[in-house]
């Protein structure tokens, strides 16, 4: 793996509605209404606009992404994408590998420099931790060609758990 893409790629630990950066992630639900989680801390964070530049998009379906303002939060815009809730089915990767992949794509689309995932589906959607780092990170890494414009993705990690299984494979990836 390249030195100068991998630099490219940062770890943080916090809140991800306190980032001062061009597009935050947003792990949202299909309806893209709202819900727990990152999903709930960013429609409070940025304000009841956010719903309501959400409602004419009519939801979003599971891989697929779509941006918004980011109205109240430090960040330009927000981009919604909904991660499959965890069966154990092949089908899983290839969702949550799309999630960030189009996520990407919609922030070179939209001149995005700095963006910022959470650990989408590692939540209530029960992903397993390990795996959802490897396809997070590796279809990053893999997309950051594709996306010239983007100088820094962060992966911002709300905890101590989370940021340790994404800091071993950031580590061994670089090793």
């Amino acid at each position: 793996m390249s030195d100068k893409i991998l630099n490219k790629i940062a770890l943080q630990k916090g809140d991800i509605t306190q980032l001062s950066v061009d597009a935050i992630v947003n792990a949202a639900n299909n309806s893209l209404l709202g819900g727990g989680g990152v999903d709930g801390a960013i429609h409070r964070a940025a304000g009841p606009q956010l719903l309501e530049a959400c409602k004419p998009l009519n939801g979003c379906d599971t891989g697929d992404a779509k941006i918004t303002d980011g109205f109240q939060l430090k960040a330009r815009y927000v981009i919604h994408t909904v991660g499959p809730i965890y069966s154990g089915s092949p089908e899983d990767a290839k969702l949550l590998a799309n999630c960030y992949k189009n996520s990407l794509k919609l922030a070179q689309s939209n001149n995005v420099k700095t963006i910022a995932f959470p650990a989408i589906s590692c939540g209530v959607y029960g992903y397993p931790i390990p795996d959802a780092t490897r396809i997070a990170v590796d279809t990053t890494l893999e997309m950051l060609p594709q996306c010239p414009i983007l100088d820094k993705v962060i992966f911002m990690l709300f905890s101590d758990e989370i940021f340790n299984v994404y800091q071993k494979y950031i580590l061994e990836l670089s090793g």
